[in-house]
């Protein structure tokens, strides 16, 4: 299994090394997942925590997220 430091270094790739932008998507995502959306990945909402789910999400490119000016 990956661990959670290289997912999230990969996770930060992919919004340009953005900690906060990182960080809020992870949080709107995971509320998303809490609410009912399907996670994108396979993964066992039962035993996986929704913060988890949605930062492998963002390292594998399911979730594209997008710095808005």
């Amino acid at each position: 299994m990956i661990r959670t430091e290289q997912i999230t270094a990969k996770a930060l790739e992919k919004v340009g090394f953005d900690r906060y932008l990182l960080s809020a998507a992870v949080g709107k995502r995971a509320e998303e997942i809490s609410k009912g959306a399907q996670p994108l990945i396979e993964a066992d909402t039962k035993k996986m925590k929704y913060t988890d789910i949605a930062l492998l999400e963002i390292a594998e490119g399911k979730i594209i997220v997008r710095h808005e000016s």
